[in-house]
């Protein structure tokens, strides 16, 4: 896997008065397997001071596809992370400016479209297949991720 090195890591901090031990997602790319989290801890040099913690868990998945939705692309060797794509956030969130209340997206690359390395859970994903039924081919429509397909 690579991290990007021409990309500029962004300082994500936490708040030293809500320390007490407890690691704080930041976070939790299911897309790509990735999850980044902190906590405050001791100071090395200072065991008076307390120091931000940044832990980055990536789970590369085996035998992944190049084309997740498709079992017969090859396998993917090359995995890429970018921690400004992690860290983005999509939901558009409101604001108050000027007394009126606006729409607002905390990034600006959010209609790129994402590069799964394993199936997202929360999306349906479907492949097409080749089935022969009385000697007459027919290309079927499968479901990768029946959970997110159907409705309880």
């Amino acid at each position: 896997f690579l991290l990007d090195p021409g990309t500029a890591y962004p300082v994500l901090a936490g708040d030293p008065q809500d320390s007490e031990n407890k690691e704080h997602v930041l976070v939790n790319n299911k897309c790509q397997c990735v999850t980044v989290t902190s906590k405050f801890v001791p100071s090395k040099e200072n065991p008076n001071e307390e120091i931000l913690e940044r832990n980055i868990r990536i789970l590369v998945p085996l035998k992944a596809r190049e084309n997740i939705s498709d079992p017969m692309s090859p396998l993917r060797t090359t995995f890429v992370y970018r921690m400004t794509e992690l860290c983005k956030k999509c939901n558009p969130v409101e604001i108050e400016l000027g007394g009126e209340i606006y729409q607002a997206q905390q990034s600006t690359s959010c209609n790129e479209p994402e590069t799964c390395y394993t199936y997202n859970r929360d999306k349906c994903y479907t492949t097409t297949f080749p089935f022969i039924y009385h000697g007459e081919t027919r290309d079927v429509k499968a479901v990768l991720t029946p959970a997110s397909c159907y409705a309880d």
